[in-house]
């Protein structure tokens, strides 16, 4: 189940905030300029490739992408048993920053985002039928979490897709990441 958490950076091992309220979470991300919604789920085979999961979600696709000027759309997957899970962990678990909103919908299974807002970090754990668009230039990571299980579709304004600029700052070690069941944990 989708659920935020509010970190503090002075105190970023103590959740301040944890909901699981699905309007306070719509209500918070908003305030901050973070878009959320939810789409319908489709069922979708373990085996489905890429054009399948894009063409179950054709339609949002279309609404989303007249409608913010996406150009491309693609589907990133990824199982426990992915052979380079864990630098693909490493490499999203930095603070980034991106010139184009980095825009995904979880098709199915979960991963964290964690979204730096001034002195604060708010962390949403998407399930599937999530969306969230996080705009070009916040600070954030992603945490798939030590046994990844997701399929994501992303969308992009540049065709370069997935570009990230590091930030360097240590923030992202500070907060607690995810264990293999969701769970916050400190590494």
């Amino acid at each position: 189940m989708t659920r935020l958490t509010r970190y503090s950076v002075a105190q970023p091992q103590q959740a301040q905030l944890q909901t699981r309220d699905l309007a306070l979470i719509t209500r918070l991300l908003h305030e901050a300029g973070i878009a959320f919604a939810q789409w319908p789920l489709r069922p979708l085979p373990d085996e489905a490739d890429s054009e399948a999961v894009l063409s179950a979600y054709q339609a949002e696709i279309a609404s989303l992408q007249a409608a913010k000027g996406y150009r491309s759309a693609d589907v990133v997957r990824l199982r426990p048993d992915h052979p380079d899970r864990a630098a693909l962990r490493q490499k999203f678990i930095e603070e980034h920053t991106h010139s184009d909103d980095e825009v995904r919908f979880f098709a199915q299974g979960s991963g964290a985002f964690y979204l730096r807002l001034g002195d604060e970090v708010l962390q949403l754990l998407c399930e599937a039928g999530d969306l969230i668009s996080v705009p070009a230039g916040t600070r954030h990571w992603f945490d798939m979490g030590p046994q990844p299980s997701f399929t994501a579709i992303r969308l992009f304004v540049s065709p370069e897709g997935w570009v990230g600029h590091f930030t360097g700052d240590p923030i992202s070690a500070a907060v607690p990441r995810l264990d293999a069941d969701g769970a916050h944990s400190v590494e």
